[in-house]
């Protein structure tokens, strides 16, 4: 069973917490994490883009010389894709990137990206992350004294509004619940933030 140190908001010692082996000392499966971080990305994609084809740019309906005699080649069109202002060849049209990972596939992908965290000394837990009003000056105070560095993830075990608004203006600073976590975020994150509550509600949701 891992053991790691745990911290108050002051950078103290806090005593310590064990962690659960099914979740926290888990396969480290890399091809799985790299499909699951690529539907991630892949989903977030909304695939409006859009380019005008031969067809669909303004004028263009006469031709512009005769078709012989002029010495010059033969064209049909001014928005012919080879003119300037023409159409564009093959270019991207709206479509759906959606790629979908089965549920198991997910949780086991979650599991070695907080295994990895663990592994890597890159996990950090707060015996209570508690922030009464808000100020953003509280968050970074903390993040100095556990020595977090620029790309930090705060996990809480349930919504906290004051923490959320503390630490949205802090760039490469993210927040999540214990419930709302997800491979992408766990793994570009620098250091892994997490109360002991959402530790609790980690092993109680995904074990």
């Amino acid at each position: 069973m891992p053991n790691v140190k745990m911290y108050d908001m002051s950078g103290k010692d806090a005593g310590t917490k064990d962690l659960t082996d099914n979740i926290f000392d888990a396969k480290i499966n890399k091809s799985l994490l790299h499909s699951v971080v690529r539907a991630y990305l892949l989903n977030q994609r909304q695939g409006t883009h859009s380019t005008l084809t031969r067809a669909e740019v303004r004028g263009g309906g006469r031709k512009p010389w005769r078709q012989k005699g002029t010495g010059r080649a033969r064209q049909g069109s001014t928005r012919s894709p080879n003119w300037t202002h023409g159409g564009i060849a093959f270019g991207p049209k709206p479509r759906s990137y959606r790629v979908s990972i089965n549920k198991k596939a997910k949780r086991a992908a979650l599991k070695g990206a907080l295994t990895s965290k663990v592994k890597e000394n890159e996990l950090v837990v707060v015996d209570n992350i508690a922030i009464d009003e808000y100020k953003t000056k509280i968050i970074i105070n903390m993040l100095s004294s556990l020595d977090a560095g620029k790309k930090v993830m705060i996990v809480v075990e349930e919504h906290n509004e004051k923490l959320i608004k503390s630490a949205s203006n802090i760039p490469g600073v993210k927040t999540a619940t214990a419930n709302n976590l997800n491979v992408y975020d766990i793994l570009n994150c620098g250091k892994f933030i997490v109360s002991s509550g959402a530790i609790d509600k980690i092993e109680e949701v995904y074990a």
